[in-house]
């Protein structure tokens, strides 16, 4: 049964033996967060991700097990899950959006469709084993988790580059924007942005 979400909020709490995570998100906010992760790297992303999306965060993430690589994938999971949840049924919405983002020497690009049929590619050309306090996979296996969990189609790709830090931060950033665009509402729109009228 389709749900009508008047307000775009979604408020998750998720409990395992390995990491204890809440969090409070706004779709229509002003890009406001309150992060605490204790890992500087993630925090500043996320930081990027809601100040560029427009949505407002509250994230509380406390790993449980001490093992990061758990932490970096359930704040992944809770995140893409709650702007699911607060995207209900995805009327009236612009359902595509797109980002060319540079960043110094990097550039970055991510197009998104809002559809609900999961599905990511992912080329980010990183090069160093570690960037600032987070291994590669980890950062791909967050981005990962994260989209697959909002239930979209998503390409992200990292056109050139020299510095690995840089080539996340402006793909995050372009994350953001394209997600911001895609998500924004359209009072035109009658019902779902579909041919086939569901999505």
């Amino acid at each position: 049964m389709d749900r009508i979400v008047k307000e775009r909020i979604a408020i998750l709490e998720r409990r395992t033996k390995e990491t204890s995570i809440n969090l409070n998100i706004n779709l229509d906010g002003k890009g406001k967060s309150n992060l605490k992760t204790n890992i500087p790297f993630l925090d500043h992303l996320l930081n990027s991700f809601a100040r560029f999306s427009n949505i407002d965060i509250q994230l509380i993430a406390k790993s449980e097990d001490m093992i990061k690589h758990h932490l970096i994938e359930d704040i992944g999971i809770v995140m893409g899950q709650a702007i699911n949840i607060a995207l209900g049924n995805r009327e009236k919405i612009e359902r595509f959006g797109y980002s060319l983002i540079p960043m110094d020497e990097s550039l970055s690009k991510v197009a998104i469709d809002l559809i609900i049929r999961p599905y990511c590619y992912m080329d980010l050309k990183l090069e160093r084993e570690s960037i600032e306090d987070i291994s590669k996979e980890d950062i791909i296996h967050f981005i990962q988790s994260f989209v697959s969990n909002i239930n979209c189609c998503t390409h992200i790709i990292v056109e050139y580059g020299a510095n690995d830090h840089h080539k996340i931060e402006a793909t995050i950033k372009a994350f953001a924007i394209a997600l911001k665009n895609a998500m924004k509402m359209d009072s035109s729109i009658e019902d779902k942005p579909s041919t086939k009228g569901m999505m």
